[in-house]
């Protein structure tokens, strides 16, 4: 497994400054959040990803509208025969009845059965899912939004974000698609990320272990003990907590690679830096358990 690992060591160098600069960090949190669920959707009902993707973050401001926010309503889907739960927003019209979900999946699924049920976009699905810019076109001559630039939005987003990369995808990670589906306030979600065959978040001012244990669906005293700490310790902005229990070696691209020990570090934040156990960084470095490391140490994590 590969991470954007907030150290630093596993940057990607892959996009230019200037592309950088031009992005926005709620979008790419938004694609980081629901890029496998609509990885998902595809290959469930031939949706290009990058057109379920872009939708979704067009329609509800990556995830910020009033409707993605309180209703978990991600396309803009309005009533049309809807039995389930509602919510009533101003949109062309005051008032307008549009369909509430519990979580986003349930947002990302009914998206596709709408397009499914749409006699108007059954010439879309003859395209391949890798013809983003037929579906985003096809949609508009279709009339699902009135905005005349609803296509050229479309492609704009995935282009600027290189979402039509998830068209070609083969699968899709599933814990991450349950772990987006579990919560109901999907707005204040936690990005999940993986490193060394684990899943882990970042904390946030005023995380708790009891508040990640209630978002993830993780026992707060499991989610502790896999992270070496007491259930009821504060968490400090920028703490990597795992979700799994973590492995007693560094990924195989750090064999021979040691660890110098910089100004601040200690071997429990080093531990947590390679997602190994810290009882295993002392045995990898014939330490015992009661040892000071000092700046310029030399600790093996493989």
């Amino acid at each position: 497994m590969k991470s954007i690992y907030i150290i630093g060591l596993l940057l990607s160098a892959s996009l230019s400054v200037s592309a950088q600069t031009s992005r926005n960090a709620d979008y790419e949190r938004y694609i980081e959040l629901y890029k496998d669920i609509a990885i998902e959707q595809m290959q469930k009902h031939r949706i290009p990803a990058s057109i379920t993707l872009a939708q979704g973050l067009f329609e509800s401001g990556a995830g910020m509208s009033q409707l993605a926010r309180y209703s978990n309503n991600h396309f803009g889907i309005k009533c049309h025969g809807w039995t389930g739960r509602k919510t009533y927003h101003d949109d062309d019209a005051r008032g307008e009845c549009f369909r509430a979900y519990d979580n986003a999946r349930q947002s990302y699924e009914d998206h596709s059965r709408f397009l499914i049920a749409g006699s108007r976009y059954r010439s879309l699905f003859q395209l391949k899912t890798t013809d983003y810019v037929g579906w985003a076109r096809g949609l508009k001559k279709a009339g699902y939004a009135t905005n005349p630039q609803y296509a050229d939005k479309l492609i704009d987003i995935i282009e600027r974000y290189e979402l039509n990369k998830y068209d070609r995808a083969k699968k899709y990670d599933k814990y991450k698609v349950q772990h987006t589906s579990h919560a109901t306030k999907n707005y204040d979600l936690h990005v999940l990320y993986t490193f060394n065959s684990n899943y882990y978040i970042i904390a946030r001012q005023g995380d708790t272990f009891r508040s990640l244990g209630e978002e993830t669906g993780i026992s707060y005293k499991r989610l502790a003990k896999f992270n070496e700490r007491d259930a009821n310790e504060v968490l400090a902005k920028g703490d990597i907590i795992y979700l799994k229990k973590k492995q007693k070696k560094a990924p195989k691209e750090f064999a021979g690679r040691p660890h110098i020990v910089k100004n601040g570090e200690s071997m429990y934040l080093i531990s947590q830096q390679y997602g190994i156990r810290l009882e295993s960084l002392y045995k990898l470095n014939r330490l015992s358990p009661d040892y000071q490391i000092r700046v310029g140490d030399v600790l093996w994590v493989r």
